[in-house]
C-alpha cells in the first residue's frame, strides 16, 4: 500500500511540473497608466525566459505510444508560430524528440535506469523564419525514476563451508552476500533481507548480514550421524516486504570430525595358531579395532597389558590400516608350553580431553596355540672350542659334541663332519656319540686353528639336520730348533784388538712356548779349537761376536767362518748350528773399512752411486749408437751399373726424377766435362775386372782443354771415345742408362732402348760385330740368341 501511495504522489508532482508555464513576470492589463511604463520597459534588457532544470521519466515504460516527458516553453513564444524549439544533447532525435512548435518533449522507447540513470540535453528557441536563435541554449537533465525491476543476485551460485561437529549454538559457519541493481537511494528496491528456506532446524541466517550460524546444540550436530547438509538461503528486496523480488543460493555445509569416539575391538576374543619353529620377529596374527572418527582422530595404539606371554609376544600398530600386528619376540617350544593367553588394550593415539577422557580404551583377549613340529636336533652349545697338541697321534680323541631331538619321540641322532670345512680330512667324528678324533698329523706352525662344522641328523627323518661350528686350537709343542734370524756376514779389521765386538746376532723359532722364547748361544765344537772369535750370550735372546786375538792378516786368511750353536730352554730341547761369515778388511784408525777383497766389497758395500751412473751412461751411449746405425741404414747407396761380373746384359737404371735435357742446367754439373784436368789420369772402370790381365794398360793420353771459357765439349767427348776404343782393358759392352723423360726443348730423341725398337719383331744384331772389339761380346750374345730362336 505504501508503494502505491508513493507512486501516486510522484505522478502528481510530475504533472504539476510539466504543466507549469513559465513567464518573465505577472501578466498585467494594458491601461493608460501603464503605457508609459511599458515604453520605458522596452528600453530595458529582457529577462531570460527558460526556467526549467530537470525532468523525470519512469523507466521500463511498456506503452505503445511515445512516453510524454514534459513541455518546454519560453516567454519568446507568443503563440503566433514564429518560434521553433530545437533539442540537442544525449539521445536527441533518437531517444528524445521535441515538438518544434509546442515544445512537448517525448521519449521514443523504453529506458532502463540500470543502464543509464540520466541524460543531459540542451534546448534553444530560434526564429522559424531565419533560424536565428532568440535566446541562448539552456541545459537540462532527464532523470529516470527507478522501479523494482531487478531481483537480488548472490556472489556465488554455490557456497561451501564447514563447521566442527559438536559445536555450540550460534557457532559461525559462513557468510553469503547478495546485490540488487536497483537504486538504493529511491525507496526499498535495493533493501535486502536474508532468510533460510532449506536447512531448518540445523542452521540459521542473520537477515541483515547473511551470516549463517548453527541452530542446534552439540548433541544434535554429530558427524557420525550426519556429515553433510545443504542449506538454501533467500535474499529479498523491498526489505523483505510482500511484492519484493527474491534470489537464492545454495550452501553445502560439512561437519568436520573431532575425536569424540574411542576405538572398539570388533570381537572380545581372538585365537591364533603358530608353529613352534616360527622365527623370532615373524607375524603371528592381526587384530582390528574400529573408530567412528576419521584421519588423525582414528589413529590408535595397541599394547599387551597382561597374560602369560608378555615376554614372548609383542604387538605394534600398522599405520596404514590401524590394525594390531602380533609378532613373536622369543622362540617357542611346544614341549615346554603349548598355549599362551594375552590381554590387549587399544586407545587413541591423540585423545581430545574436551570430548573423551584419558581412560577411553578397550580390552580384548588373545589365545595363541603352539603347534608341534618335527624339529631338527639341537646341540647343547651354539659352538664348541677344542684343543689338541700338535704331536697328538692319529686316532686321538680331541673332544665331543652332543645334540638331542627336542621332540617328544626323542629320535636318535647321528653325527658327521661337513667335508667342505675339512677338505684334507684331518678330523673324523664317531657317528654314534659325536666324539671327534684325529685322522692326520697336525702341525701348529702350518695351521694354528681349524674350523669345522659338525652335522647332527635324525635317524628317523634324515631331512631334519642341524649343524654347529667347532673351533679346534692346535697347541704348540717344542718341535722346531731355533735358527739365526738372518744370514749374517760381517767384517773384522786387520788391526782389531782382542775382545772387540764386531757383530750382534739373534735367533728365531717358529714354536710358540707359553713363557716365551729363551735362546742360548755358544761356539760350536768345530769352531772352539784354535778359535779366533768368541760368542757372548747377552741374556735377551741375542749374542755378541768378539775377537779373541789382536791383529788379522787379510793376505794370510781373508775369510773366517764361525759356527754358532743356538738352543732353546724348553723340553725337549731343540738346537741348531748357524754359520757366521767374517771377512778381514783394511780399516782406518776409527775402525771404518777402507779396502776389502772383491767378495767383501760386492757383498757388503754393493754398487756405489758412481758405478750406477757409469752403467746408465753406457746404456745411453748404446742407445745412441743404435739410433745412428738405424738412420744410416735408411740412406741407401746407389747401386752400381754392373751388379755381377758375369752379367753382361743391358742394365736399365730407373730414376724417379729425370733430367731436363740440354736446357736443364740443374740436373747435371757439366763443369766436369769442361775441366778434365780435375779427373784422375789413370782412372779405370771399377764395375768389372779386366778380361786380360797380361796386357798392361797403355798410358792414357790427356788432351788439355781450356780451363776457362767456352770449351768444345764435342771434341772432348770424341777424344775420350777414341782413347777407350784403343784401350783393351775397357769393358767389352755398353753400359746404358735409361731415361723415361729427357726434358723439354731437347733436340735429341730418347736414348732408351725400350723406345728405340719400333716393333715387337725379330731384330738383326749382326751389325754389332762391325762396331769394333767393344761390341764383340754383345754381337756374340745376341747373335746366339737369334740363332737359338730360329
Amino acid at each position: 500500500m505504501r508503494t502505491w501511495i508513493i507512486l501516486l504522489l510522484w505522478a502528481c508532482a510530475h504533472q504539476s511540473v510539466n504543466a507549469v508555464t513559465l513567464s518573465r513576470g505577472p501578466v498585467r492589463r494594458k491601461t493608460k497608466e501603464t503605457e508609459g511604463r511599458q515604453d520605458k520597459d522596452l528600453l530595458r534588457r529582457s529577462k531570460r525566459g527558460w526556467m526549467w532544470r530537470q525532468f523525470f521519466l519512469q523507466e521500463e515504460y511498456t506503452g505503445t505510444e511515445h512516453q510524454y516527458i514534459g513541455k518546454l516553453h519560453s516567454d519568446m513564444d507568443r503563440g503566433d508560430g514564429t518560434v521553433m524549439y530545437v533539442l540537442a544533447g544525449e539521445g536527441a532525435g533518437t531517444i528524445f524528440v521535441i515538438d518544434s512548435n509546442s515544445g512537448d518533449l517525448h521519449a521514443t522507447r523504453s529506458l532502463d535506469r540500470e543502464e543509464k540513470p540520466f541524460y543531459t540535453l540542451r534546448a534553444q528557441v530560434v526564429n522559424k523564419k531565419n533560424g536565428l536563435p532568440l535566446e541562448p541554449e539552456t541545459e537540462f537533465t532527464v532523470k529516470l525514476h527507478d522501479i523494482n525491476d531487478n531481483e537480488p543476485k548472490f556472489d556465488k551460485e554455490v557456497y561451501t563451508a564447514s563447521v566442527p561437529e559438536r559445536s555450540h549454538i550460534g557457532t559461525y559457519v559462513t557468510q553469503v552476500t547478495a546485490h540488487d541493481a536497483d537504486d538504493e537511494m529511491f525507496g526499498y528496491s535495493a533493501k535486502l533481507a536474508y532468510s533460510i528456506s532449506q536447512g531448518h532446524p540445523y542452521f540459521s541466517v542473520e537477515p541483515n548480514t547473511g551470516i549463517i550460524r548453527t541452530a542446534l546444540g552439540p548433541s544434535d550436530m554429530d558427524r557420525e550421524q550426519r556429515e553433510h547438509y545443504q542449506v538454501v538461503i533467500e535474499a529479498k528486496d523491498m526489505a523483505g516486504q510482500r511484492g519484493g523480488l527474491t534470489g537464492t543460493t545454495t550452501v553445502n555445509i560439512s561437519l568436520t570430525d573431532v575425536n569424540d569416539n574411542p576405538p572398539r575391538f570388533t570381537q572380545s576374543i581372538y585365537q591364533f595358531s603358530v608353529p613352534e619353529i616360527t622365527k623370532v620377529g615373524s607375524l603371528v596374527g592381526r587384530i582390528r579395532a574400529v573408530d567412528a572418527d576419521v584421519g588423525r582422530n582414528a589413529e590408535m595404539d595397541y599394547t599387551v597389558v597382561n597374560g602369560d606371554g608378555l615376554d614372548v609376544f609383542d604387538i605394534s600398530t600398522d599405520r596404514n590400516t590401524q590394525e594390531g600386528i602380533l609378532s613373536l619376540k622369543k622362540p617357542l617350544d611346544y614341549e615346554k608350553k603349548k598355549s599362551y593367553m594375552l590381554q590387549i588394550q587399544v586407545q587413541n593415539t591423540h585423545p581430545d580431553t574436551q570430548f573423551l577422557s584419558m581412560d577411553a580404551k578397550d580390552i580384548a583377549n588373545i589365545r595363541v596355540s603352539v603347534e608341534d613340529v618335527d624339529e631338527p636336533p639341537q646341540f647343547e652349545k651354539i659352538n664348541y672350542i677344542l684343543e689338541v697338541k700338535e704331536d697328538a697321534a692319529v686316532g686321538t680323541v680331541i673332544g665331543s659334541v652332543s645334540a638331542v631331538d627336542p621332540d617328544i619321540l626323542r629320535s636318535p641322532v647321528k653325527y658327521s663332519i661337513d667335508r667342505h670345512t675339512d677338505v684334507d680330512r684331518i678330523f673324523g667324528v664317531y657317528a654314534g656319540n659325536g666324539s671327534i678324533f684325529l685322522q692326520r698329523p697336525l702341525d701348529r706352525e702350518e695351521f694354528a686353528w681349524h674350523n669345522i662344522s659338525v652335522i647332527a641328523t635324525e635317524f628317523n627323518n634324515p631331512e631334519q639336520t642341524s649343524r654347529v661350528p667347532v673351533y679346534i686350537r692346535v697347541l704348540d709343542v717344542n718341535d722346531n730348533p731355533p735358527m739365526l734370524a738372518s744370514f749374517y756376514e760381517t767384517f773384522v779389521c786387520e788391526n782389531a784388538k782382542a775382545g772387540q765386538k764386531i757383530q750382534t746376532i739373534s735367533a728365531v723359532d717358529p714354536d710358540d712356548p707359553v713363557g716365551g722364547h729363551r735362546f742360548l748361544f755358544s761356539l760350536a765344537p768345530e769352531s772352539s779349537v784354535r778359535a779366533n772369535f768368541s760368542v757372548r750370550d747377552n741374556g735377551d735372546n741375542t749374542a755378541g761376536i768378539f775377537t779373541r786375538r789382536t791383529g788379522f792378516g787379510r793376505m794370510h786368511k781373508s775369510t773366517h767362518l764361525v759356527a754358532v750353536v743356538i738352543s732353546d730352554g724348553h723340553i725337549p730341547m731343540q738346537s741348531s748350528t748357524g754359520t757366521l761369515t767374517i771377512r778381514v778388511c783394511t780399516c782406518d784408525r776409527d775402525g771404518n773399512m777402507e779396502m776389502c777383497n772383491a767378495e767383501a766389497l760386492s757383498s757388503t758395500t754393493g754398487l756405489s752411486t758412481g758405478a750406477l751412473v757409469a752403467i746408465l751412461l753406457c746404456i745411453l751411449i748404446l742407445l745412441l749408437i743404435v739410433v745412428l746405425f738405424a738412420a744410416l741404414k735408411r740412406q741407401k747407396k746407389k747401386e752400381p751399373l754392373i751388379i755381377s761380373k758375369e752379367d753382361v746384359r743391358d742394365n736399365v737404371v730407373s730414376y724417379n726424377d729425370e733430367g731436363g735435357g740440354e736446357e736443364d742446367t740443374q740436373a747435371f754439373d757439366i763443369g766436369a766435362l769442361r775441366h778434365p784436368e780435375v779427373m784422375e789420369e789413370s782412372k779405370l772402370r771399377r764395375d768389372i775386372l779386366p778380361p786380360e790381365s797380361l796386357y798392361p794398360p797403355p798410358p792414357l793420353r790427356r788432351t788439355m782443354v781450356p780451363s776457362r771459357g767456352n770449351a768444345d765439349v764435342r771434341d772432348f767427348i770424341n777424344q775420350r771415345v777414341q782413347e777407350n776404343d784403343g784401350n783393351p782393358t775397357a769393358p767389352p759392352y755398353d753400359s746404358l742408362a735409361t731415361y723415361a723423360y729427357e726434358g723439354n726443348g731437347s733436340v735429341a730423341e730418347s736414348l732408351s732402348s725400350l723406345g728405340s725398337v719400333s716393333s715387337e719383331g725379330e731384330q738383326d744384331y749382326n751389325y754389332l760385330s762391325e762396331w769394333g772389339p767393344r761390341f764383340r761380346k754383345l754381337a756374340d750374345m745376341y747373335g746366339e740368341s737369334n740363332r737359338s730362336t730360329s
